[in-house]
């Protein structure tokens, strides 16, 4: 059963929902399943004990989740042009796993949300898929063979999923961001079930 970690950061729920969809094609894949996961807001001290998982949405995400991934799926809307700092926060404790090469030989996929068209959407994908190639990870984007990256008049790229969301109630996604979500989902899960028998892993 090939496991892939959906982990990402939402300030207003479009991000979310854009990871709702990226699950559903992990899911779409025989002998796959999604694990999601979520990372806390970070407070200017940051000494602070980390807030308490809120009752309801996914848990926060641990190392212990970034080694037992087949396959790894970032989210974060943008904060110009470059990733939010719960996740680059999150991220930037990872250097033992680096060292380790836990997340090595492993494809990883990203998507964001922005609230302009032009707003930032291909730097911030750019953004999180630096650590990860750090990491020795496998970027997986979106071919143009989704028919859907040609129509969309909205959110959606090569380099990955994305939503363009003008106010903060704009959580709907589009048809064509959707498809293009749920593909990046199902592609980075046939990709790791490709490369689970990769001797170099």
């Amino acid at each position: 059963m090939a496991e892939i970690l959906v982990l990402y950061y939402s300030r207003h729920g479009s991000t979310g929902e854009l990871a709702a969809q990226v699950v559903r094609g992990v899911h779409s894949v025989e002998n796959a399943t999604a694990r999601l996961r979520t990372v806390p807001n970070v407070a200017p001290d940051t000494e602070q004990p980390l807030p308490a998982v809120p009752d309801e949405g996914p848990p926060y995400a641990s190392i212990a989740d970034l080694t037992d991934c087949d396959g790894l799926i970032l989210g974060s809307p943008t904060r110009f042009g470059n990733m939010a700092a719960p996740l680059k926060h999150f991220l930037d404790g990872t250097g033992t796993e680096w060292l380790a090469g836990t997340l090595a030989g492993k494809p990883a996929g990203v998507f964001t949300s922005t609230s302009s068209m032009h707003g930032g959407q291909e730097t911030t994908l750019i953004s999180m898929a630096l650590p990860l190639l750090h990491h020795g990870m496998i970027l997986v984007g979106i071919p143009y063979t989704e028919p859907a990256l040609t129509t969309t008049r909205s959110g959606g790229t090569p380099y990955g999923a994305s939503h363009v969301a003008p106010g903060p109630a704009d959580t709907k996604l589009s048809d064509e961001e959707a498809a293009i979500a749920r593909h990046l989902g199902r592609r980075v899960t046939e990709v790791a079930i490709r490369l689970d028998d990769w001797p170099q892993r």
